[in-house]
């Protein structure tokens, strides 16, 4: 017989609050348009984006966080020093080490929780949010701080045609917590490393820090080009509409929910095409609000889904309460999805 005493956690867990940081910056596709042969009819067309948020040399991955975080603390009704753990989704911090969780967790006053980076991309707020619920859960923790924050504008390249208008800055954080009934369904979520190469960093680090320009790609000026972030559009495309629609239903199903009884789908914030045919593909009546935050935010990967999130319930289109089915997919390719009960 095992000595090891059982856990004593919380028996189910909920997001508490919300809150998100978009930079001051707003940047319309006319800007965009300086350094790519495109129109704002293309861009519209293709993505949905019309505007898009990019950071300044002040608004870093930290203070975004911070901002985000404060919201959600608030809306939760805690105190900082009530958080046991940090998670921060990100592929924008660009120290390898120490972990961007640790530094905002000071920030915000939280005490001496744990804390720690993840690397799932768009995915990444739902892989952060299913490790905050099995700490509630499993009792390590009794409050947990979720964010998903980038500065992707630091990761695009202004000159690729097919990515240049996708990517935006921001933060979006939740508090999850302790429940009493279920509010966070089982998450159904996975990779297919075979396609990893169809959404990428365009140069790995250790080569750029070499810099032979044998190996690297140019801008139009013959300077090297910073690493960024590309991709194959149309599998990407195909990959999202055919396959992250039964990833959605998936989640529905496990958490015994059916597309009537949902009030707001929120997906990953990629592109307005893709968010569209899932809701044709799901079936979804006309009554469920679907999250369309991709025309003023862009793309801004692990943040885009906290940040519509934050959006929907300040403008009332969604209600505390309600039903609300989340995925997120990219990078990796790597997918989560889960029914959640809004704050």
């Amino acid at each position: 017989m095992s000595k090891i005493k059982p856990s004593k956690g919380a028996p189910y867990a909920r997001i508490m609050g919300v809150g998100g940081y978009r930079p001051t910056r707003v940047v319309p596709n006319e800007v965009i348009l300086e350094t790519i042969d495109s129109s704002d009819e293309w861009i519209r067309s293709r993505s949905g984006i019309a505007t898009r948020h990019w950071a300044s040399d002040e608004e870093t991955v930290a203070a975004m966080s911070v901002e985000a975080s404060g919201k959600a603390i608030a809306d939760a009704g805690i105190t900082p020093e009530q958080i046991g753990a940090v998670v921060v989704s990100t592929v924008s911090h660009f120290k390898q080490t120490p972990a961007i969780a640790t530094e905002i967790a000071d920030k915000i006053g939280a005490g001496k929780p744990a804390a720690f980076d993840i690397s799932a991309g768009c995915a990444g707020f739902g892989y952060g949010l299913t490790l905050a619920k099995g700490m509630i859960t499993d009792g390590s923790a009794e409050y947990v701080l979720v964010i998903g924050v980038e500065r992707l504008s630091d990761l695009t390249d202004l000159e690729d045609r097919a990515t240049a208008f996708l990517f935006g800055d921001g933060a979006g954080a939740v508090i999850v917590g302790p429940a009493k009934e279920p509010q966070i369904g089982p998450t159904i979520w996975g990779s297919e490393g075979d396609k990893s190469e169809t959404i990428k960093q365009t140069v790995a680090w250790n080569d750029f820090h070499i810099g032979d320009v044998s190996k690297l790609p140019l801008d139009s000026a013959g300077k090297i080009k910073f690493p960024a972030i590309t991709q194959e559009g149309q599998a990407v495309f195909r990959w999202a509409v055919f396959e992250m629609a039964k990833v959605a239903q998936q989640a529905l199903d496990a958490a015994g929910i059916t597309a009537d009884e949902l009030d707001v789908f929120i997906p990953h914030q990629a592109n307005e095409r893709i968010i569209d045919s899932m809701v044709k593909t799901l079936k979804l009546p006309e009554h469920v609000t679907v999250a369309r935050d991709v025309r003023t935010t862009g793309n801004t990967s692990a943040a885009s889904i906290p940040l519509a999130m934050e959006r929907l319930l300040a403008t009332g289109e969604a209600k505390s309460g309600d039903t609300a089915l989340v995925i997120g997919f990219g990078a990796g390719l790597v997918y989560a999805a889960t029914v959640v009960t809004l704050p």
